[in-house]
């Protein structure tokens, strides 16, 4: 589990700008369990990308996007299922669309309610914030991928399969070269592994390292990290940098024989030292149980390929 939470996590847009035309990020304000949220806006409708942490800051959301759409319509998308960036949803109902991909979709409706206690648990703050909570279905579910025409601006959202969850989803401007990645990319913090075994092992290392690869050959010029300040593609590189360093140390270690706890130790070590000043070093070890189980699995396909070959 997360550490517990110190600050009121509540979404404040007077700190939103424009970052393109008509596109536009709240952000996070460096407040742990506070995401950064896009408002996207065409000719014909707005966009609202992920919804903070409960009804209240979903709200204020939802107040803000309205306001700026006018009489445009409204569209809501969640890069992920976790309580942050989707559990306000609700606020949305009747006035927005909601779409999601169909593993978002099926990890919201098993696993949302789970994670709706272990969050409560984080503390009062996170507690207030989560009060009457209730987790709608999309309305919209896709399979892979799906374009939104938003009048004279077209925003692809795309599932890139398993990472930090079932069913990451990034939110394209190809006008704008923006990326909206969720928690795929954080700035200036250690990548989050939510490996909770037995209840959540769908995160996998090395799914995520291979779409944090596509989407820098997609040479995006402005990424949004699910927690950050807004960047460059250096943000990508330095995300699939960490994850690669944490994998090959993590490996090296399994391979030897070493036991998990004492990798765990000597990677967390390595990790710190080559990001002094990164946030978050707690989810290294859960990274390492991961990529502990997900060397197994490497090595029983590769001999599986070895032996049809």
């Amino acid at each position: 589990m997360a550490q517990r939470q110190t600050t009121d996590p509540r979404v404040r847009t007077e700190g939103a700008r424009e970052i393109a035309p008509d596109l536009v990020v709240i952000p996070d304000q460096g407040v742990r369990l506070v995401p950064n949220i896009g408002v996207i806006g065409g000719t014909r409708a707005v966009l609202v990308v992920d919804t903070g942490l409960g009804p209240d800051s979903a709200e204020e959301v939802l107040a803000y996007a309205a306001a700026r759409a006018g009489d445009r319509r409204l569209y809501l998308t969640t890069t992920h299922f976790h309580p942050e960036h989707a559990f306000g949803a609700r606020a949305f109902a009747g006035r927005a669309v909601y779409l999601a991909n169909r593993a978002q979709a099926a990890d919201l409706a098993a696993k949302g309610p789970g994670y709706l206690d272990m969050f409560r648990g984080l503390g009062d703050h996170v507690a207030r914030r989560l009060s009457g909570v209730d987790l709608p279905a999309p309305d919209v579910v896709y399979e892979e991928s799906a374009e939104l025409d938003l009048g004279g601006r077209v925003v692809r959202l795309r599932a890139v399969g398993r990472a930090h969850s079932r069913g990451d989803q990034v939110v394209e401007v190809p006008d704008a070269g923006v990326v909206f990645t969720g928690d795929l990319v954080e700035a200036g913090q250690f990548p989050i592994l939510p490996w909770f075994p037995p209840h959540d092992t769908d995160v996998s290392g090395t799914g995520w390292i291979a779409a944090l690869r596509r989407l820098a050959a997609e040479e995006p010029r402005t990424v949004v990290p699910g927690h950050g300040a807004v960047g460059g593609p250096d943000l990508l590189a330095d995300a699939e940098g960490c994850l690669r360093l944490l994998r090959d140390e993590t490996w090296a270690r399994r391979d030897a024989g070493m036991p998990e706890e004492r990798t765990a130790a000597e990677v967390a070590a390595v990790l710190t030292a080559r990001y002094p000043d990164w946030s978050e070093p707690e989810w290294i070890e859960k990274g390492v149980g991961c990529l502990y189980t997900e060397h197994t699995e490497h090595t029983a396909t590769a001999e599986d390929k070895e032996k049809e070959g």
